[in-house]
């Protein structure tokens, strides 16, 4: 699980679950006359504990853990953070009816006196926690500022080439490639030098040889860089099927080793390759 594709709406909907957690342990029912008394919280009342504070948790986890995999489990043709959202939205619902009548039917039961227990600092703290939960689950893809990445992608101190390697490695963009001048120990061309010391006169007549082609760049100057999305984006198949053969996740540097119009061709850091088709606001390291 990659916490950097996390979402700053991820991070509204984490902090509701853990005021809702907190609230659990709070007494759900205030009475006058009651000091002195030991109220009971939300685990000492099954129906609140499983339609408000565990379906509210159970909600959050499920929309972080969406986020976090490459590629989402799905349930009935919905997936996980779909499942999540639905959890929340019963949950505030849930939450809502309960800090209106926390007495249930109880004060509806004739021949006794009084109206019940009000909504106590439990229940009134679950209300604000699930409505902050849902509504954090719900906006989290129309609102741009809860789009953003939570955590912000670390910048390289040094370039280092893809996978690790020493830099200067083969395969990092400017390193010399095999055949290359700069190769330790061998000339410019790489054709090794003889007859030195020996009057120009004295050497015999030999054809020249041809320089070793150097490697050339790649069409439009292209140099291989690396860069970070801003949110999780899907890269899809050089063949240009429409199924995403991986999610880049925000906080992850890439390579772009190709350009084909606006799109890139990135690799990931297993090997594999694909066409970025939406390069806006991407990090370059």
């Amino acid at each position: 699980m990659n916490i950097r594709s996390l979402t700053r709406g991820d991070g509204v909907v984490i902090g509701a679950a853990v005021l809702l957690f907190i609230a659990s342990f709070f007494a759900i029912y205030s009475a006058d006359g009651a000091e002195g008394v030991d109220l009971p919280n939300a685990w000492g009342s099954a129906p609140l504990l499983m339609s408000v504070f565990l379906a509210g948790i159970i909600g959050a986890a499920l929309i972080i853990v969406s986020r976090g995999l490459p590629q989402v489990p799905k349930v009935a043709g919905l997936d996980l953070g779909q499942f999540g959202v639905a959890f929340t939205v019963f949950a505030a619902w849930s939450a809502l009816g309960n800090v209106f009548d926390p007495a249930g039917g109880y004060n509806n039961l004739g021949g006794l006196s009084g109206s019940g227990p009000d909504a106590g600092t439990g229940a009134i703290l679950g209300l604000v926690a699930t409505l902050i939960l849902a509504g954090g689950a719900i906006a989290t893809p129309l609102v741009p500022a809860l789009k953003g990445a939570l955590l912000p992608a670390p910048k390289p101190a040094t370039p280092q080439p893809y996978g690790g390697q020493p830099q200067g490695g083969y395969g990092y963009p400017g390193a010399p490639q095999p055949g290359q001048p700069g190769q330790p120990g061998q000339p410019y061309g790489g054709q090794p030098q003889t007859g030195q010391g020996q009057p120009f006169a004295g050497q015999p007549s030999q054809p020249q040889q041809a320089p070793t082609p150097q490697v050339q760049q790649p069409a439009g100057d292209f140099s291989p860089f690396w860069f970070a999305v801003p949110v999780p984006r899907p890269l899809y198949s050089e063949d240009g099927s429409p199924t995403p053969i991986a999610e880049l996740a925000p906080g992850t540097w890439y390579l772009a080793v190709e350009q084909r119009g606006p799109s890139l061709v990135a690799q990931t850091q297993d090997g594999r390759r694909g066409v970025l088709q939406d390069t806006s606001g991407i990090q370059r390291g």
